[in-house]
């Protein structure tokens, strides 16, 4: 998430995750994080959204969802096509690190496909860490990166330990 793609660039991504999502319904992923009507989920890297409404989908009117993304047309993307479903518990954070959420508010966070791309993912970690309220999940995948990799950059620092490995997902618990 260095540095925000132009518009050609993003639709292409969006027409690729549509297929994406066919072959791997975000639902099926979104069900391995625990999501319950009620949470504040935060969409660490939403891009256009896929998993973001159906999370606000998921924790339904009571419940809350931050897109946070880097790039404005993402953002852009998730406020319309929220809309268009009628759902207003969908907020867009324009960010490269730091959510302005307060801390331990946090039920869920998501970070999919999105660490290797990070300019600073040990801020991203411990901007994630402030924000999950305590033994709360960060649900994390990224095809990008081997497992045993994965795995060092999200605990080496002693933020986050492991909770389980589902089907996609790998599931963190914030520590301290």
């Amino acid at each position: 998430m260095d540095n925000p793609m132009n518009a050609v660039g993003f639709a292409m991504m969006t027409l690729w995750f549509k297929f994406r999502d066919l072959l791997t319904p975000p639902k099926s992923i979104l069900s391995e994080a625990g999501i319950k009507p009620g949470f504040h989920v935060l969409d660490y890297g939403c891009g256009p959204g896929s998993h973001s409404i159906i999370a606000a989908e998921l924790v339904g009117e009571s419940g809350k969802v931050y897109a946070a993304d880097i790039n404005p047309l993402a953002l852009q993307r998730v406020q319309c096509v929220a809309s268009k479903k009628g759902l207003r518990n969908v907020e867009a954070i324009h960010t490269d690190c730091a959510t302005g959420l307060e801390s331990g508010t946090v039920d869920a966070v998501l970070l999919y496909d999105t660490y290797h791309d990070l300019a600073d993912p040990h801020s991203v970690l411990e901007e994630l860490h402030r924000v999950l309220k305590p033994d709360c999940i960060l649900s994390f995948s990224d095809h990008h990166m081997r497992e045993e990799e994965m795995l060092f950059e999200v605990t080496n620092r002693g933020l986050f330990r492991l909770l389980r490995q589902d089907k996609k997902t790998h599931s963190f618990s914030r520590k301290g």
